[in-house]
């Protein structure tokens, strides 16, 4: 009796210690970065390729998971991988842009160390540094529901990732050159679909059942339109927030933008194009793959169908249909809509303004007034280690300043837990795009001309959608409401990456006095030193 009581009082105990400080699943992914022949328009090209491959190996994760990713620069030059989407929760030091890390030097390795925290969705990785974008290295992110969360629609039959965006034959030093020089980039030469031109991709699929396309756009310059020949898609998640259902025949996706739609195999057996072509420009490129049904008795015949062009307001009323869905359970068993971030009082307005000024006599890009150009130390290193006359806060205002462009490396301080309106205004021609670093915002209005605080009056304070990339259309506004509840160094930028490259960036300097592991984890004990901060320690343990 006496060992049977031991047993009863030590098994629990065994379970408590064992179990209730568990860790989430790690997945660990060995990467080697090269340069390799590549012909995605025909022409030889100098591409990026990891484990000698264009696109990159697929991310498959699920939520909370720990993403181990050791990466060998074997480039002759230096090298650094972003996350798009993925927010780093209290680690900013794993985001992976010039700003927060040290590049990889050509020849070294440098393990990044992730988790997905609290995260679902469909997301992709990309090359940050110079335009090595231009040269591929990227692939796309699956962040899978854990078990027993319920998923607001049945499980597909099946799942296609979608990398789409527009490409130069150049390779990406010469365009680096013409950027350089002080010129903007030529027209794209083409668009790709998963690295390959039109009608190089097959996927197959059966009759009657329904699949996901899971589509990003990870072009340098322009939007996309994405469509499936007569196919209906129903949306169900943008960049991790799972949306009302509704049933579009095409859809605008905006540079650095995912999505993913359910389609349903409705049609007779046969072959059918999936199109993606350019929006907004006077000349439209399309790229087409294959959708072909497994007892498909005939080959797509004709042109691929037609989509929208330069309509501006059609891709404006489509980006107003894209809310939320309120009742459906996000990363955690809660309706995603039980954060009611319209009853939540903003305590600050940050109004953004991008323009395009000559500066020097070369084209540079600006967000109020103040073009970007990065500093000597990367800025998350600067702050951490004290280094002075890195960066200044306060070197980019709240506000537009109607003034000329001026060259500066622009900081803005906030603090943590801050709850802040976001206005992007853009007084330019073209469809701006823009992403931010380690937060969601929620989309609360868009529209034609000057914002005001009348704008206010039509804001959707109930289901606006939350991502982290929203665009903004020529000589329009769009408004966001944004918690800061991410301490670090984020980057603020144009997903135009021309734009971003000449300067259309900044960075957010949210910040906790507290100094503790709860809000912010330490430096990594592996992370790279370099510029003023060469030779400092990170830590010991």
């Amino acid at each position: 009796m006496r060992s049977l009581w031991w047993c009863l009082m030590v098994v629990p105990i065994f379970f408590l210690l064992d179990f209730s400080n568990g860790e989430s699943p790690y997945r660990f992914y060995t990467w080697n970065i090269t340069y390799g022949d590549i012909y995605p328009l025909g022409v030889k090209q100098q591409g990026i390729l990891i484990n000698g491959q264009f696109p990159g190996p697929p991310i498959e994760c699920v939520t909370n998971d720990n993403l181990i990713v050791s990466v060998f620069n074997n480039l002759d030059e230096p090298f650094l991988m972003s996350w798009d989407g993925i927010q780093q929760r209290r680690n900013s030091w794993q985001d992976g842009v010039y700003g927060t890390n040290c590049p990889i030097p050509p020849g070294q390795n440098f393990t990044y160390i992730l988790q997905v925290k609290d995260q679902i969705g469909s997301f992709f990785y990309f090359p940050s540094l110079a335009m090595h974008k231009a040269a591929g290295g990227y692939g796309g992110v699956k962040i899978d529901s854990r078990p027993l969360i319920p998923v607001p629609f049945p499980p597909p039959a099946g799942e296609y990732t979608m990398l789409v965006g527009d490409w130069f034959k150049q390779n990406h030093t010469d365009l680096k050159a013409i950027l350089d020089g002080g010129s903007d980039l030529p027209f794209p030469d083409g668009l790709l679909i998963n690295g390959r031109g039109s009608n190089s991709l097959t996927f197959t699929v059966d009759q009657g059942r329904t699949y996901r396309f899971r589509i990003s756009n990870v072009g340098l310059t322009t939007a996309i339109n994405f469509r499936i020949q007569g196919h209906k898609m129903v949306l169900v998640e943008v960049e991790g927030t799972h949306t009302l259902q509704n049933t579009y025949e095409s859809i605008d996706i905006h540079l650095g933008q995912s999505y993913s739609v359910l389609v349903t195999m409705d049609q007779p057996g046969q072959d059918y194009y999936i199109v993606a072509s350019t929006r907004f420009t006077s000349q439209v490129l399309t790229a087409t793959s294959i959708l072909h049904y497994s007892n498909s008795a005939g080959s797509v015949s004709g042109p691929p169908p037609g989509g929208p062009t330069i309509e501006i307001d059609w891709s404006l009323n489509q980006a107003r249909s894209v809310r939320q869905n309120l009742t459906a359970s996000g990363p955690r068993p809660n309706p995603q809509g039980s954060y009611h971030y319209g009853l939540v009082n903003t305590t600050r307005t940050i109004r953004l303004a991008n323009s395009a000024p000559m500066i020097n006599g070369k084209q540079r890009y600006a967000v109020n007034s103040v073009s970007f150009i990065p500093a000597d130390t990367p800025l998350k290193l600067a702050d951490y280690f004290k280094i002075p006359g890195v960066f200044n806060l306060g070197s980019i205002q709240d506000n537009p300043t109607g003034g000329g462009g001026y060259l500066q490396t622009s900081v803005m301080a906030a603090d943590f837990r801050a709850f802040v309106e976001v206005v992007f205004e853009n007084p330019e021609d073209i469809v701006q795009s823009w992403h931010i670093d380690g937060h969601i915002f929620f989309v609360v209005g868009m529209d034609g001309g000057q914002w005001s605080p009348a704008s206010r009056l039509n804001y959707n304070l109930r289901d606006g959608i939350s991502r982290c990339t929203i665009q903004v259309y020529p000589k329009s506004w769009t408004a966001l409401y944004m918690p800061l509840d991410n301490v670090g160094m984020w980057n603020i930028r144009s997903e135009n990456w021309a734009r971003q490259y000449l300067g259309q960036q900044f960075y957010l300097r949210v910040y906790s006095p507290a100094n503790s592991w709860r809000d912010e984890y330490p430096i990594p004990k592996n992370a790279l030193v370099c510029g003023r901060a060469s030779g400092r320690s990170t830590r010991p343990l």
